[in-house]
């Protein structure tokens, strides 16, 4: 069985954000067996997906799993799975895909760039929870706003991109965080740089200290920022170690999310799920 590295959001090798990519021939294995590839790819995400029957809603069934469970939303594993598509040869234009918190869609530019068709996330303002606050160091907060159930982050306004990048989170105070992670994000210093806002994600609860570009999450960064900034369109800097760019359009319910990928890894995966021929 093919498996693959991709990092996702970024045109360069060991940027932006990798991904673990394995195409199945039909039908999901246990549960079980995907998770064990998952943690044995020990990647922020692995996605599994497989082709549909011609005719209906979808063309390809898919599936995230980080190395401690599966996820009802990944963005940047959902683009590096489009990539895979579009490079072997599998797919072309848009592809549609069928998973969990519905059909999602991505489709390649003659450039190479994908565009991800995703639902906005919900914002709703809340008192920054105390456990919050004490693993992200007492640093000042301006605001923080809950996110959809598909995305289940706190979304933490922070003063400055400077506060941003110096952040060192007591990630054990934060797996014992009940939701999915903590999205910090704050305006650009200065956007000449190509940049509108910086963002952090932290999912150590999933087994992700910290996730380099979390593209599910900017499904709530966008609405957040077009609000403040007075633009639909606008790009995001994430990560810390390891960075990559996401393009966001907001379109009423729907984010679009724009970016690139390389693969930096083509295998072969030598075992087989449980009752494989």
């Amino acid at each position: 069985m093919r498996i693959r590295t991709v990092d996702a959001f970024t045109d360069r090798p060991f940027h932006g954000n990798p991904a673990g990519v394995l195409l199945l021939d039909s039908g999901f294995p246990a549960d079980s067996w995907l998770q064990q590839v998952a943690a044995e790819m020990n990647l922020s995400e692995t996605a599994f997906a497989h082709p549909l029957p011609p005719g209906g809603d979808a063309d390809w069934a898919l599936r995230w799993f980080t190395p401690a469970g599966e996820v009802d939303l990944c963005g940047h594993a959902t683009l590096a799975t489009a990539h895979v598509l579009a490079t072997a040869g599998l797919a072309t234009g848009l592809i549609r895909f069928s998973a969990r918190c519905g059909v999602l869609t991505a489709e390649t530019a003659a450039d190479g760039t994908i565009t991800l068709d995703f639902p906005t996330s919900s914002l709703i303002p809340v008192p920054a929870p105390g456990s919050v606050d004490h693993a992200l160091g007492g640093v000042p907060i301006l605001s923080v706003h809950d996110t959809s159930a598909h995305i289940g982050d706190l979304v933490v306004e922070l003063p400055d991109e400077r506060t941003v990048r110096e952040l060192e989170p007591d990630h054990g105070a934060l797996r014992a965080f009940a939701k999915r992670g903590v999205i910090v994000t704050a305006a650009a210093e200065d956007p000449s740089r190509g940049y509108d806002f910086v963002s952090r994600g932290f999912f150590p609860a999933f087994g992700i200290d910290e996730d380099p570009v979390t593209g599910s999450a900017h499904t709530a960064l966008a609405p957040f920022w077009a609000q403040r900034l007075g633009r639909t369109e606008l790009t995001g800097l994430q990560g810390g170690a390891r960075q990559g760019l996401v393009r966001v359009t907001l379109a009423g319910e729907r984010t679009l999310l724009t970016g690139r990928a390389v693969t930096v890894l083509d295998g072969e995966l030598l075992t087989s799920p449980p009752g494989a021929a």
